[in-house]
């Protein structure tokens, strides 16, 4: 290559960079916006300041018509599970307040951890990536080989996003397991490469995350839910939404009960995180008084399913179209069905709103073939048809 080109190609490649930065930087510039928390809220201390646009909000509430509810009770759904499709689920509301703050300190880096399908690990890679930031995954599993981790479920998408994913002991509590080899990683990272790194919690449920929830609640109040309902019944398993939608019913009067079920954990440990961030935020309330957490319903324990449970999950799916997942809101809707039944007056009132938190792509790990290949089963409903002229028999 003559000197000419030589240089005429090094400023091409220069103003190819550029371009991509401002163009980039563009893509940023429109997504990130000044959050204003609704005068209910102006209150709390530490209110974000930014909010970067990742969620399809005002996501739709309808009647369910599950098989079994009992009479007296209506039952109706927020479609939380519909704010997007790699980015669906409570976690990316979340998100839409950490990520910004990541976005303002200027770190090229986001660490956070959860088990093996965490739907909250998956939609930190996704939007780390779609920021332009490398995202690291300490996922707990009995795995000990590299081999054997597999691209299934939200894996796939890790994956899919080149996440850099860190195996750790099933058994890790975040306190002094996990949260120490994040900081490590985030020292390491730093001195090695000089670039920052932000952390977030498991579950994105902090002081931070927990506006993700104080702002659907807002969205909540334009959908008439203190008109239309008596109570709110979601799945619990790191305690941000729970602390979101608790604090906001409490700053607008305590018009609703709010219930989580316990998918892991229990209900003192779900306290204890949820006193926390209320006194984080400056709210003169006890998560006892205002929050209710219904033990009971996380089965064999977090992300272990029973057969019980993947065929309430398939009686869902194919009678009403809703498909929950095995980990969150199997589980929470299981649960709920129970306490309809067993525990009629722990409810405020008849009309039930059960929050779909997402975790559609927990479905993908595998765990539920075995249940659908079952043969002779309501679920066995495939057959081949050779002889056009006859019309083979489904059940």
């Amino acid at each position: 290559m003559s000197k000419s080109k030589l240089i005429r190609s090094r400023i091409f490649c220069r103003f190819q960079r550029h371009f991509h930065q401002e163009t980039r930087q563009n893509i940023l510039n429109k997504m990130f916006f000044k959050y204003h928390a609704p005068g209910w809220a102006k209150s709390l201390k530490h209110i974000p300041e930014e909010k970067v646009q990742l969620a399809n909000g005002n996501t739709p509430i309808h009647k369910w018509d599950i098989p079994g509810v009992p009479k007296q009770f209506t039952l109706s759904i927020k479609r939380d599970d519909m704010t997007g499709s790699t980015l669906s689920g409570n976690k990316v509301r979340k998100l839409e307040f950490l990520m910004a703050e990541a976005v303002s300190r200027k770190c090229k880096h986001v660490i956070t951890c959860g088990g093996l399908q965490s739907n909250h690990c998956r939609a930190v890679a996704v939007c780390a990536r779609q920021l332009g930031m490398q995202p690291h995954l300490l996922l707990r599993t009995d795995i000990q080989d590299v081999k054997d981790v597999g691209c299934q479920g939200n894996l796939l998408l890790d994956r899919l996003c080149a996440a850099k994913i860190y195996l750790t002991p099933r058994k890790s509590p975040y306190l002094t397991q996990l949260k120490p080899r994040m900081d490590k990683l985030a020292e390491h990272i730093q001195k090695t490469s000089g670039e920052l790194c932000y952390q977030i919690p498991v579950g994105g449920s902090n002081s931070v995350g927990l506006f993700g929830y104080i702002s659907v609640f807002e969205e909540l109040l334009s959908q008439g839910v203190q008109e239309n309902f008596d109570d709110i019944v979601f799945a619990c398993g790191s305690g941000g939404t729970a602390g979101g939608l608790a604090i906001a019913n409490f700053l607008t009067g305590s018009k609703l009960r709010i219930h989580g079920v316990a998918v892991s954990d229990d209900a003192t440990y779900f306290h204890h995180h949820c006193n926390e961030m209320i006194e984080a935020v400056g709210v003169s309330a006890r998560s006892e008084d205002i929050l209710d957490i219904i033990d009971g319903h996380k089965g064999e324990g977090y992300g272990i399913s029973t057969q019980e449970e993947l065929d309430f999950i398939v009686k869902i799916s194919s009678t009403t179209g809703i498909m929950l997942d095995p980990v969150y809101t199997g589980k929470a809707v299981k649960g709920l069905m129970h306490e309809l039944h067993s525990n009629p007056d722990m409810f405020k009132g008849d009309r039930i709103l059960f929050l779909h938190t997402g975790g559609v792509y927990g479905l993908y790990d595998g765990r539920i073939e075995d249940t659908l290949k079952v043969a002779g089963s309501s679920t066995d409903r495939v057959t081949v048809w050779t002889n056009k002229d006859h019309v083979p028999t489904l059940s």
